[in-house]
């Protein structure tokens, strides 16, 4: 029965393309704009680590004085940590795997003698760093505790950047120059470029980064003085090992909930023990610990412009789903005669509603495809913007299995009116006209 009314479906597209095209086409359209905008906000909010994400959290303090400014389109500062602060919490050992860092920039120069130097971004970070996420190591392995006390000059290639180095991955006890100094490499990773960058600074700008290229030891970073990228603040004279500049991040990982409080009580604790010597002026209750993806939404990496356009891009999609229906009911009901002959026939009128259903999804499929390729097209516009999510923004195969089903699920919709008036036609009144 089915292939009986995609048959008459087809013979009735075809019989009117014009109108045919002009639903295709106002369908299309609408699934295209709203899937554009529903891809972008769906790479920027997805989970970037789904295997561990459960277990990662953001531990805060807040050592800003009492009369220091609110937080800024850039973010605040206490979202990142003083020197003395993260240690602290490394030192306490209340996480199970527990890691403080921050992003840096460098200078590569490559193996090769005549090759130009290059800048590129990687992560100085402190040992747990590699078992915290869960990298995997193609060659060698992270550095230890010891190496950190050490400022050991060890370095971790990414694998992109040992095959850009040295044009294979097995390199581990190579030595590289990054900047002015030379490192001998202990490991390289595979692969590791988690959208967004979660773990990266904490001013919530720029997460959508190229991935990190290299791993230094922090304390080595911090003897070398190399440099440090992203958001950084300081409310008293002090470099980066004062308490008063802040500009880390610290990650742990706890199993359940319960360890989880635990942890949070250790914050204000820790909070109220500062703000007895002293150091911290605002409350301890504002120590706080932020699931993963809670902290995600804490840095407000989505632009409320992109919101905006979101809800735009949807209210066309029913301004387009309104004219199919307008369009959808004139051909219906243009075919009066036609139903009044099935139904003097023996056609009960649920049999009618499933022929006009048919058709509305074959509508609704054709404009899919075509919405596909228009959603392709402004993925692709969005790709040319300068914003950092911009380079993320592919359609995957979720989001074209859903770009496909909105399409038919919304001429369905469109098509339930047009269709149930359709079945509603008086047969004796339209055969006596005929």
């Amino acid at each position: 029965m089915f292939a009986y009314y995609l048959d008459l479906a087809l013979r009735s597209l075809r019989r009117s393309p014009v109108l045919t095209g002009m639903m295709v086409l106002a369908i299309g359209l609408g699934i295209g704009a709203s899937m554009t905008m529903l891809t972008v906000l769906h790479v920027m909010t997805r989970d970037p680590l789904p295997e561990l994400s459960a277990q990662l959290y953001y531990p805060h303090l807040d050592p800003l004085p009492a009369n220091y400014p609110a937080r800024s389109e850039w973010g605040d500062p206490s979202d990142n940590f003083t020197w003395p602060d993260a240690m602290a919490l490394l030192e306490a050992h209340r996480a199970d795997q527990q890691a403080a860092m921050a992003g840096g920039r460098v200078l590569a120069w490559p193996v090769q003698a005549g090759r130009m130097p290059f800048r590129i971004g990687g992560r100085y970070a402190t040992a747990g760093f590699f078992d915290l996420f869960g990298l995997r190591f193609e060659q060698g392995r992270g550095w230890t505790a010891a190496d950190d006390e050490a400022r050991a000059r060890l370095v971790v290639l990414s694998h992109a950047l040992a095959m850009q180095l040295f044009g294979r991955t097995d390199v581990v006890g190579r030595t590289v120059r990054l900047g002015d100094a030379r490192f001998q490499v202990g490991g390289v990773t595979a692969d590791w470029a988690p959208q967004p960058q979660f773990y990266a600074d904490a001013s919530g700008r720029g997460n959508y980064g190229e991935s990190d290229r290299f791993f230094l030891p922090l304390a080595t970073a911090l003897d070398l003085d190399l440099s440090v990228s992203g958001n950084q603040a300081s409310w008293k004279e002090g470099g980066k090992t004062s308490g008063n500049y802040t500009w880390l991040q610290v990650w742990v990982r706890l199993k359940n909930a319960a360890q989880a409080r635990a942890y949070r009580q250790f914050l204000i604790d820790y909070s109220a023990s500062q703000q007895k010597l002293g150091r911290f002026e605002r409350p301890p209750a504002n120590a706080a610990l932020y699931p993963m993806m809670d902290w995600l939404a804490h840095q407000k990496l989505v632009p409320n412009d992109l919101r905006l356009q979101l809800w735009l891009a949807l209210g066309f999609l029913v301004v387009c789903l309104v004219n199919i229906v307008a369009l959808l009911l004139a051909k219906f009901l243009r075919r009066s005669g036609e139903v009044s002959v099935r139904r003097a026939l023996g056609a009960r009128r649920r049999d009618i509603f499933l022929q006009f259903g048919v058709e509305s999804a074959l509508v609704g499929s054709l404009g899919g495809l075509l919405g596909v390729a228009i959603a392709q097209a402004g993925l692709w516009s969005v790709r040319q913007r300068p914003d950092s999510y911009a380079h993320v923004a592919r359609m995957d195969l979720s989001m074209l299995a859903l770009t496909v089903l909105l399409a038919i699920a919304g001429s369905l919709l469109a098509g339930m009116l047009p269709a149930w008036r359709a079945s509603r036609v008086a047969p004796a009144l339209q055969l006596k006209a005929q």
